[in-house]
């Protein structure tokens, strides 16, 4: 009898998609979410391109023009107290406003971020005294702190900077210790001590890839307030510099026409509001698609 040899069959692989790939299918199924980052993509390339898009020159301005009504011909959005066209300046203040917001609790993700992380792993006496620390910043609300250190440090762009940065790093670093802790009870993290691998290279192998995540996406929900801080301290004169076009500035030197052309003192808070929101919105959803359970 001859033997009867068989053909192999292909055996098919599924491939599960990556943790990544599925947070973003998961985002992408959120319309909500979707339409405020599209939002935030708007209001970037607004002020990458404030150049090609403004109409008029932000800073100059005529007196025999000042506060022109919406639907101005010429101007769209009105002009401002000086003359000034408001659509000009509302486009190149979203580079200012943007940079406030964003820039300070990017400064206070690597500083709180890197304190988190060496408290969390390594504990004991390190711990206590890194985040009993932090503790004292937390004695004072954020807004009053800022104020506080802004004002010491005199007005401008890098003293507000300065002062919002340390304003976030105690929240920051207080979500990376708590995270961080979670971590270095793990399993794979004990197996890799117990293999004799180095300090250094459990943090970059196996603690960091799981804590970043978590800490970016709560970094990236401060943005909103960090804008609504910078505003703030631009409008008690404590930030940007006239005539620079910001929008807490224009809501400062626009506040005695109140009465007189309302709606053109309004666009700035409403820039303001529309992007604050868009940032809370598209970081909700961000930290829902993450959330994906096991």
């Amino acid at each position: 009898m001859s033997a009867v040899v068989s053909a192999p069959r292909e055996i098919a692989v599924v491939r599960s998609p990556g943790y990544w790939a599925t947070v973003a299918r998961r985002f992408l199924r959120d319309p909500v979410a979707v339409a405020a980052a599209l939002v935030v993509l708007a209001l970037v390339l607004m002020a990458v391109f404030a150049p090609l898009l403004a109409p008029h020159d932000p800073l100059q301005g005529m007196t025999l023009k000042r506060l022109r009504p919406v639907g101005t011909e010429g101007h769209p959005l009105g002009t401002d107290e000086l003359g000034r066209d408001m659509l000009s300046r509302l486009i190149y203040g979203a580079r200012i406003s943007l940079f406030m917001g964003i820039v300070p609790v990017f400064a206070a993700l690597a500083i709180g971020g890197a304190i988190g992380i060496v408290a969390g792993y390594a504990g004991g006496w390190t711990n206590s005294v890194l985040m009993r620390t932090m503790d004292v910043f937390f004695a004072f609300p954020s807004v009053l702190l800022a104020v506080a250190l802004a004002g010491a440090l005199g007005p401008g762009i890098a003293n507000s900077l300065i002062a919002l940065t340390l304003v976030f790093v105690p929240p920051i670093a207080r979500v990376a210790e708590s995270v961080t802790t979670g971590v270095r009870t793990r399993d794979y993290v004990e197996a890799a001590r117990a293999s004799g691998a180095g300090t250094f290279a459990i943090l970059r192998e196996h603690v960091l890839g799981n804590v970043l995540g978590p800490i970016f996406v709560y970094a990236m929900s401060l943005i909103a307030v960090a804008m609504i801080l910078a505003s703030g301290l631009s409008f008690l004169g404590l930030g940007v510099k006239p005539p620079q076009p910001d929008w807490g500035l224009m809501l400062n030197t626009l506040r005695t026409a109140i009465y007189t052309q309302p709606l053109v003192c309004a666009l700035p808070g409403v820039m303001i509001f529309v992007t604050s929101i868009s940032f809370n919105l598209m970081t909700d959803g961000l930290r829902s698609a993450m959330d994906i359970k096991a």
